[in-house]
């Protein structure tokens, strides 16, 4: 996984050493109130380990049919506020909910039967699997039979197969590597890989599709390929895109959403957030005056 933050299109400058602290970050107006048809709300969310506050008070909707960024420097919250939407870490404070189902208490398992789908940061393939297998697996939780009709070779398990494979097939399409369907992850390039398990993801037909630095390891043009996918996905499904890369959140996003130091410093329109001064502050940092 490439993670080279000093990259121009990781931050909008290259950011020298003395950001400000929590304490001198400025303060963002409320949330508004959730728009109808709004898919994902977190409102208030706070995450603390120890006495490291990861997450302080953030809030901010996804509504569907949206691609919704969420960048900010490094240690700046991000990845676990996707852990939260995931459900691997559990809140101290605030509330989530997706599609109106509260999700604070729910167990990772449970969020794919809501239509919640995630990428991670590196592919997470199954070597030993084909690349049509892999996507299989992330359909499974729409599979009819059960382990004994699966165990014993019935008609179900049969009809079962045949149908997430199609499914598959369908979602490998969507991000262009349908004739990749019989190779296995060792044989593809890393772009390649990346993509299978988007379509891994895909497969599950989800409502919300949280993608985890998508675009770490790719080339220019791989990138510009990748914008493209991201923008056709969000005509069906809600999009949140945690990426460093700023030039790929700028191209993609309707909304983008800024953490620092675990609070939200800035949200609205790619132009809006590039023109934030506090933004600017949080990449390029400033010197403590001392006073």
């Amino acid at each position: 996984m490439v993670n080279d933050d000093s990259s121009a299109a990781s931050s909008p400058a290259a950011r020298p050493a003395g950001r400000t602290t929590r304490a001198s970050r400025p303060e963002v107006d409320p949330e508004p109130a959730a728009e109808p048809g709004s898919v994902l709300e977190v409102h208030g969310v706070t995450v603390r380990f120890g006495g490291v506050t990861a997450l302080d008070d953030v809030s901010f909707t996804a509504p569907g049919r949206q691609v919704t960024g969420v960048i900010g420097p490094n240690g700046a919250g991000k990845t676990t506020l996707l852990n939260v939407l995931c459900g691997f870490v559990r809140p101290d404070g605030g509330r989530l909910s997706f599609g109106g189902t509260e999700l604070g208490r729910l167990r990772p398992h449970r969020l794919a039967s809501l239509g919640i789908a995630r990428t991670l940061q590196g592919v997470g393939l199954f070597r030993h699997l084909t690349v049509l297998e892999n996507v299989m697996v992330g359909a499974q939780g729409q599979a009819r039979a059960g382990f004994w009709s699966a165990l014993g070779g019935l008609p179900m398990s049969d009809r079962d197969e045949r149908r997430l494979a199609a499914r598959a097939g369908d979602a490998l399409d969507r991000v262009g590597a349908a004739g990749l369907a019989g190779a296995m992850p060792d044989q593809l390039a890393y772009g390649l890989r990346k993509r299978v398990a988007l379509a891994r993801a895909l497969a599950s037909q989800p409502r919300l599709l949280l993608l985890d630095e998508p675009a770490g390891g790719l080339s220019e043009t791989e990138i510009g390929g990748l914008g493209e996918l991201i923008s056709s996905l969000s005509a069906e499904t809600s999009v949140v895109l945690v990426e460093h890369r700023m030039d790929l959140v700028m191209a993609v996003c309707d909304t983008v959403v800024v953490l620092d130091f675990g609070r939200v410093i800035a949200r609205g329109t790619p132009d809006e957030v590039q023109a934030n001064p506090a933004v600017t502050t949080a990449y390029l940092g400033v010197e403590e005056s001392g006073e």
